[in-house]
């Protein structure tokens, strides 16, 4: 594990800070080894790691399935969370006063957690999915309740060269009295992507107005892919 904590504090988070700011997701290659990305697959089908399954046909969210994690969480999703969250909040808290939102994220993933709390989000959010061929997830935000945390980060864990085809991850934003811009997302094994949960300022002629962004996975042609995903705010079911 301590190998996936030296690569999160080694990232240039300057470098990821610019990204997110000018294009609302950030990409960072090879956090995970294949021997990270392969763990977290044999895992799958541990029931005792989960607290929750959901098949997405039955609420039509699109095609897989995907399972929550139960607290306690893995070790390193836990190092996850407590480490990339600070390096998020002074980004996050910027895109507040940009877009004049009276909210100020705690600087601490503790500090966040205690505000899902008191709002009665006590169920952890971090998920692996799993898709096969002909799966995809339609467009959507993890929002979860009141309390949320406007960045998430996403983890590939297949090689899209061997393992599958298709199965880019999709980000469509909103821009005021236009058509929403689709952005294809492409990772590599073990790659780690930070993206906008729910919207993020874009600077107009007057001022910065507020951008809402979704994101979901095209159609996989062959093979199956796995992800990671790693929500920071809690939920309530």
């Amino acid at each position: 594990m301590l190998d996936v904590q030296n690569k999160l504090e080694s990232i240039d988070w300057v470098r990821v800070s610019e990204a997110m700011h000018n294009k609302g997701y950030a990409i960072v290659p090879g956090v995970f080894s294949k021997g990270h990305c392969q763990h977290f697959i044999d895992q799958y089908d541990n029931s005792t790691a989960y607290r929750k399954t959901v098949v997405m046909e039955r609420y039509r969210f699109g095609r897989g399935e995907y399972k929550y994690f139960a607290y306690l969480l893995p070790d390193i999703i836990q190092r996850i969370r407590e480490t990339v969250y600070p390096k998020l909040v002074p980004i996050a808290n910027l895109w507040m006063n940009q877009l004049e939102i009276d909210k100020q994220f705690p600087l601490t993933y503790q500090g966040l957690l205690a505000e899902c709390k008191a709002n009665q989000q006590l169920k952890p959010t971090p998920l692996i999915l799993k898709y096969g061929r002909g799966d995809f997830n339609t467009l959507h935000q993890d929002l979860y309740g009141e309390v949320y945390f406007p960045m998430q980060a996403v983890f590939l864990l297949n090689d899209p060269t061997t393992d599958f085809s298709g199965g880019e991850l999709v980000l469509t934003q909103q821009t005021p009295r236009a058509q929403s811009k689709a952005i294809v997302v492409n990772l590599k094994l073990g790659d780690m992507v930070i993206f906008t949960t729910y919207f993020r300022p874009v600077k107009g002629t007057r001022g910065y107005y507020r951008a809402p962004m979704k994101h979901g996975v095209s159609e996989v042609h062959s093979g199956q892919r796995h992800t990671l995903g790693v929500i920071f705010h809690d939920a309530t079911s």
